[in-house]
C-alpha cells in the first residue's frame, strides 16, 4: 500500500493567536511539509484547489511544479483538479510539465469539487455542473492517450486535430478520480477504467463500503479487474492521544462550523468532535498507535492500495504540523506496512 498525505493549504487564523500568517510564509512553510514528506519516505504528496481566501491554492500545478524541483521521489498530484471549470488542455499541459521537471511523479486527481467559486470566477454555469464534468473529463482522457486531437464537445471550442504538447516523461499521465460519496461517480470512474480516491471525512467508515462495493461491481463488469483505490482522511498526530485531540480540535472546528454556516447545516460541536475520534470513527487523530489501528480498520473494510491523511484541517502551527508528518511517516507507516504485508 502506499501512503502519503494531502493539503488544501488553508489560511485560516490561528486558533491560538487570532492572527493569521502571510500567504508568503504560508507557501514557505507548505513547500517544507512537501520536503519532508518526500526525505522521509512518503510515497505521494496531493494538493487541493481552491478559489477563496482562506486557501493559497488556486494553482495547485504551479506549487507542485516548484515541489518537483525540490524533492527527489514523492509522487506530487492535484486533490482535486477542479476539471469542471478548468481547461482539460491547460490541465494536461501543466501536468505534463510537472512530469518533466520530476522525472514521472506527476498525477491528476480530477474531481468536481465541493466547493463552486470557480464557476462563477471563469464563467461557468452551475446548471451545466455534471456535464461539464463528463465532457471535460472525456477530453483529458482522450489527450492523455493521443499526441494529436481531434475533438467536437458542447462547452468548449472545437480542437481540429492539432498537437497537445508537451507530452510526459512516461507515454501517460496516470489519472485519479476523487468523489465524496456521490454513486454516479463512482461508476463513471469504475466505467471508465479509472482509480478512485475515496474522501472519507465524515461519520464512520463502513457507511461507504456499499460504495466501493459498487466501483469494484462496475469495474468487473466493465471488463476492468481491480483497480486502484486511495482512501483519504482527515488527521493529525501527537505523541499522546489527548494531546492530539485537543490540539487539532481549535483548527477543526473553525473550518467545520464555517463552512457548515455557508451551506445551512450545523457546526462541529465538540460531542461530535469526540464521536469521530472513537475507534471506529473517520477522524484519524491521535497517537501513533490509534492512528495505525484505523488504518488498519479502514484497509480491512476496503483492501485500498492507497491512504491519504489529510494534514491539517484549518491552520496549526508549522512545527506542529512537521512533527504530526513525522511520527505518521516514522511510526504509523511502518508498523501499518508490517501489519499488512
Amino acid at each position: 500500500m502506499e501512503f502519503g498525505i494531502s493539503s488544501f493549504a488553508e489560511l485560516t487564523p490561528d486558533q491560538q493567536t487570532h492572527q493569521t500568517i502571510s500567504p508568503q510564509q504560508r507557501m514557505k512553510d507548505l513547500i517544507e511539509e512537501i520536503e519532508l514528506a518526500d526525505q522521509a519516505g512518503l510515497k505521494v504528496f496531493a494538493l487541493g484547489e481552491h478559489h477563496r481566501p482562506d486557501f493559497i491554492s488556486s494553482a495547485p500545478a504551479v506549487i507542485l511544479g516548484a515541489a518537483a524541483a525540490r524533492t527527489k521521489n514523492i509522487k506530487l498530484s492535484s486533490a482535486v483538479t477542479v476539471l469542471s471549470s478548468d481547461d482539460p488542455v491547460r490541465v494536461f499541459q501543466n501536468f505534463a510539465t510537472i512530469d518533466l521537471i520530476s522525472s514521472g511523479r506527476a498525477e491528476i486527481m480530477a474531481g468536481r469539487g465541493s466547493f463552486i467559486e470557480s464557476f462563477p470566477l471563469f464563467g461557468y454555469d452551475l446548471e451545466d455542473y455534471d456535464s461539464l464534468f463528463e465532457e471535460k473529463l472525456n477530453l483529458l482522457l482522450r489527450i492523455n492517450e493521443t499526441e494529436k486531437v481531434s475533438w467536437k464537445g458542447r462547452h468548449r471550442p472545437d480542437i481540429p486535430g492539432l498537437g497537445i504538447y508537451p507530452r510526459p516523461y512516461h507515454e501517460k499521465l496516470p489519472i485519479w478520480i476523487a468523489v465524496g460519496g456521490t454513486p454516479a461517480s463512482v461508476i463513471r470512474a469504475a466505467t471508465l477504467g479509472l482509480p478512485l480516491s475515496l474522501a472519507i471525512i465524515g461519520g464512520k467508515p463502513d457507511q461507504f463500503i456499499p460504495l466501493v462495493d459498487l466501483y469494484r461491481r462496475t469495474a468487473e463488469k466493465a471488463g476492468h479487474g481491480i483497480l486502484p483505490l486511495a482512501i483519504h482522511s482527515h488527521g493529525y498526530l501527537a505523541d499522546e492521544s489527548r494531546q492530539a485531540a485537543d490540539e487539532f480540535y481549535p483548527s477543526y472546528a473553525y473550518v467545520m462550523n464555517k463552512i457548515g454556516k455557508e451551506r445551512g447545516w450545523s457546526g462541529m460541536t465538540k460531542t461530535q468532535y469526540e464521536a469521530l475520534l472513537a475507534p471506529q470513527g473517520a477522524l484519524l487523530t491521535g497517537s501513533p498507535r490509534q492512528v495505525i489501528d484505523k488504518i488498519l480498520f479502514e484497509h480491512s473494510l476496503f483492501k485500498n492500495s492507497r491512504f491519504l491523511l489529510h494534514i491539517s484541517v484549518g491552520t496549526l502551527p508549522h512545527n506542529q504540523v512537521m512533527k504530526s508528518v513525522e511520527l505518521y511517516a516514522g511510526k504509523v507507516v511502518p508498523e501499518v506496512r508490517k501489519a499488512i504485508g
